[in-house]
Order: C-alpha cells, then structure tokens, then sequence
C-alpha cells in the first residue's frame, strides 16, 4: 500500500464513522417530532421488506406530531403494523387515509436516559476512529519494512493519521454535543 492509498482509506473509514454516528442519532426520538424516526421502518409489502420512505410521505407539521400519508392506501393497514412492531413505542392514529404519531414529551428521566445512550454511541464511533488509526500505523509500519516507504514517511504518516484523529474525534464531540443539548431541551 503506497502512502497517500493508507492515508486516503484512514480517512474514509474514520469519515464513515462520524457519518454513521450522524445517521444513528437522526433515528433517536428527542422531544420535537421527526420523520427519520419513522422513515427507515421495514414495511411488509407485497411480501418483501420496504422502507417507510418508499410507501409513504412522510411530514412533521408540528413539533410533536408525524403525518404518514401512504401513496398506496391499502397499504395502510401494514405500515401501521411495522409502526406498532417497531421500538418506537408510539400508537398510530388511522383515520383511513393517513396515519398520525403523537410524539409525547419525553420525562427528565427519559431524557437522561437517551443522554446516555447517545454518548454510548459516541464512544463507539472514537473507538472505531481509533481503531482504524490503530489499522493505519500498523500499515505504515508494513510499508516501511517492505521498503515501499522510507522511515521518515513512516514518522510523517503516523502523525498525520494522528492528526486526522484529532479532527474526527472531536467532530464527534461536536456531534455528541449537538444531541445531547438538543435532548436536554425542554
């Protein structure tokens, strides 16, 4: 592996991570309403597992309420079951044209609970940003036994990829931040 391929890969993997921890975060319910609660919910349509965003328009018209209203209606009845299977812990409203979730404001309790498992999930993505560091150096380490590289752009790597840790550790942070802030909002 040339330097700039192990350099480009750190970087890809740690991106990765913080885009995970993004997309991971926008399915945890805070106290205002948002689709992406819902939009990644596996309908069972015509046998095959389909997500709600491809059934549905999905709006947030208020801060504490979700309108799904389905392109095809007989497919109501499924989305509202996917709906109640799933871990959201909110009851569908059907009026036979669209469905209604009613987000109810989270106790002080809950939300110290998701504050918590939000930073769970951070230190999960710093782990895996320092995993792939980890992966990086050892192969810096390869390149420069094989002589593909020399020892002083082994040194220089290295700290490159620690700089790169640096900067995605603390977009986590910053993300983490974000969330947890926007939990505690009452």
């Amino acid at each position: 592996m040339s330097y700039d391929d192990i350099l480009l890969e750190a970087e890809e993997s740690m991106d990765k991570a913080v885009d995970f921890l993004r997309s991971e975060y926008r399915t945890l319910r805070t106290g205002r309403a948002s689709t992406a609660l819902v939009e990644h919910i596996k309908v069972d349509y015509y046998g095959a597992p389909t997500p709600l965003k491809q059934l549905a328009n999905l709006s947030a018209p208020e801060a504490n309420l979700i309108v799904i209203k389905p392109f095809d209606a007989s497919s109501l009845k499924d989305i509202e079951k996917a709906i109640i299977a799933s871990s959201l812990g909110i009851t569908p409203n059907t009026d036979g044209r669209v469905i209604r979730l009613s987000v109810p404001a989270l106790s002080g309790e809950r939300r110290q609970q998701l504050a918590n498992q939000v930073k769970q999930m951070a230190e999960q993505a710093r782990v895996s940003v320092r995993n792939t560091r980890r992966d990086a150096n050892k192969h810096f380490d390869q390149a420069e036994k094989d002589k593909t590289i020399t020892e002083d752009d082994r040194d220089k790597g290295k700290k490159e990829i620690d700089d790169l840790t640096k900067k995605y550790t603390s977009q986590i942070d910053d993300v983490l931040k974000t969330k947890t802030d926007e939990i505690m909002e009452v």
